[in-house]
């Protein structure tokens, strides 16, 4: 019996150090280079997290302007790449005439002077409209954006044509697999070279679809970030990549970063090479929280490699 446990004791031993050595980042060679930089929404008004839900008018609660940028706007992704972004994402929503409308809400009452949905309003209709309409950071008192957004919603067509060869993240904001089908209709018109520097996230459902009929574009949704992690908990410490893994992208809060087998830099390497992008964002990742100070940045490890996302690229495009 003593013998026994003596061999049972010497595999679990070398089991562990096994997995020491094999998930060890501080054994590892660190890769050089900077980190991505994805801009949320371009350059926009940030605002207090503080109380926020689902309902919350946020351009109600912005902090005093700094800059003169709206998000998803034009001039917001082109200030954004100024400072210094490798991606832009932003939001889509299915117009009245069959295209997508560049806006992140799911109605336009908070940010402009019109009710309902994009949906109910054509693109050249909502053209129309003043997306700084509702902007106010003194409860109401003064409102510095309005008449100032009027034009500049833009189309996913108008994007895409004014950047030709930047990269964006994409984000489909429903569940509705009408609107997978919708984007992939529109994507299977752009040539491959320009779906590489796409990729697509939002609800189970779109993503599926365009998984499916796209199967080279790179996307993410909550069912297939869940299968990777939790196959990777489940394998990772191998080494071994699972198949959920590979070309997608990993939106992974930094309060659960140390639960990850390699984190940070053999982690990174292994989602490198299964062509899957990888991009840490703050907090519990519950409300888009960001690194949007210099100093949120001290909190990534040191030789960091991977995405950050930023609500203030102009801040933290800065520091590289």
């Amino acid at each position: 019996m003593k013998v026994k446990l003596k061999k049972a004791g010497l595999v679990f031993s070398l089991l562990i150090i096994f997995m020491f050595m094999n998930n060890s980042s501080i054994l590892s060679k660190n890769k050089s280079g900077e980190p991505l930089l994805l801009a949320h929404r371009g350059l926009g008004q940030t605002f207090s997290m503080e109380g926020i839900t689902g309902d919350t008018c946020t351009a109600e609660r912005i902090f005093k302007p700094e800059h003169p940028y709206l998000e998803n706007t034009i001039p917001s992704m082109e200030a954004a790449f100024r400072a210094g972004a490798d991606v832009v994402e932003f939001d889509i929503r299915p117009t009245k005439d069959g295209q997508f409308a560049v806006f992140h809400d799911w109605t336009l009452d908070c940010r402009t002077n019109a009710t309902g949905l994009p949906a109910d309003y054509t693109m050249d209709e909502l053209k129309q409209l003043d997306i700084g309409y509702g902007y106010t950071a003194d409860n109401g008192k003064t409102h510095p954006f309005r008449g100032k957004g009027v034009g500049l919603m833009p189309s996913l067509d108008e994007v895409l044509t004014q950047f030709p060869e930047q990269e964006f993240l994409i984000h489909i904001k429903s569940d509705d697999p009408a609107e997978g089908i919708q984007l992939a209709q529109y994507l299977f018109t752009l040539p491959d070279k320009r779906l590489k520097t796409l990729t697509v996230y939002g609800g189970d459902k779109p993503i599926e679809i365009l998984q499916e009929q796209l199967p080279e574009l790179r996307v993410m949704s909550k069912a297939t970030l869940k299968r990777c992690l939790l196959s990777y908990e489940g394998i990772g410490w191998t080494g071994k990549i699972p198949a959920s893994c590979k070309n997608t992208q990993l939106h992974i809060p930094e309060k659960y970063t140390s639960y990850l087998w390699g984190w940070p830099h053999k982690f990174l390497q292994r989602m490198e090479e299964a062509n899957t992008r990888v991009i840490i964002v703050a907090g519990s990742g519950n409300w888009s929280e960001g690194f949007d100070t210099k100093a949120d940045l001290k909190r990534l490890p040191d030789g960091y490699t991977g995405g950050i996302w930023t609500n203030r690229i102009d801040r933290i495009g800065a520091a590289y």
